[in-house]
């Protein structure tokens, strides 16, 4: 088993839904020195769980993006104050469909007789327990160690397929090659060019400075309790140069 069979199996499991593209697959070894960059403070911290604590057996991290297609993405890129009904729903239920895809391709591997683990759906997954804003096993970051993308401006991660869209991964005892990470630079991908600056309405974005997760998650959860069933943003994801390529 290895990359065209995991594709192939996730592309007939996705096969006529409404939500997302073709899925992109990116692997990496669970010994790679970049999780153990990870648990620098200035990074996620101690509290990030390496490949291996989550499965001792571990030998490939499998991560994979679902993009939004564009049918989604260009009715979020109408409104700038507001998400559109398709993108809120294409993330409420394009996260269940995202869930029910590693679940699959987890099983799949055990089936095969290759002990795996899905970490963000796992007993000991945590989000901002310790640190806020921060869990103990980052989607983002483990994209780009597997070679998947770099971040943006707006702490998204830009791959061939953009930056709109949803990420899983699991931690398997398969060995799979690992996919070669074409960049060096953590912001490679991102042209600092702006737009999602201006995309953002609460202006959370800068050159500067990044994105301020506070001013983003606080607008989130105020979107949340005043316009359901309005949930997410994603305006920084879309209408952008990096909305579904890596841009130029």
């Amino acid at each position: 088993m290895g990359e065209k069979e995991l594709i192939k199996i996730a592309c007939d499991f996705l096969g006529g839904n409404k939500i997302f593209d073709k899925p992109i697959f990116g692997f990496c070894d669970c010994e790679d020195e970049y999780f153990y960059k990870l648990k620098d403070h200035d990074i996620i911290g101690d509290h990030f769980k390496l490949p291996k604590q989550w499965l001792s057996e571990g030998k490939t991290v499998i991560s994979f993006f679902l993009p939004f297609n564009e049918t989604i993405r260009k009715s979020n890129s109408v409104d700038n104050q507001l998400p559109s009904m398709e993108w809120s729903d294409g993330k409420k239920n394009g996260q269940k469909l995202l869930n029910d895809l590693s679940i699959f391709l987890n099983s799949y591997l055990t089936e095969e007789g290759y002990k795996s683990i899905i970490p963000s759906m796992d007993k000991s997954f945590y989000n901002e327990q310790k640190i806020k804003f921060t869990s103990n096993w980052s989607e983002r970051h483990v994209a780009f160690a597997c070679g998947l993308g770099t971040f943006g401006l707006s702490k998204g991660i830009i791959t061939e397929s953009g930056m709109a869209g949803r990420f899983s991964s699991i931690v398997t005892e398969l060995h799979i090659p690992k996919k070669e990470r074409k960049y060096k630079d953590v912001y490679e991908y991102c042209t600092n060019c702006g737009v999602c600056i201006h995309r953002c309405p609460v202006n959370a974005i800068s050159i500067e400075h990044g994105k301020d997760h506070n001013l983003c998650a606080n607008f989130l959860d105020e979107l949340s309790e005043k316009s359901n069933p309005l949930y997410g943003c994603g305006k920084c994801q879309t209408k952008v140069p990096c909305e579904h390529s890596i841009p130029k």
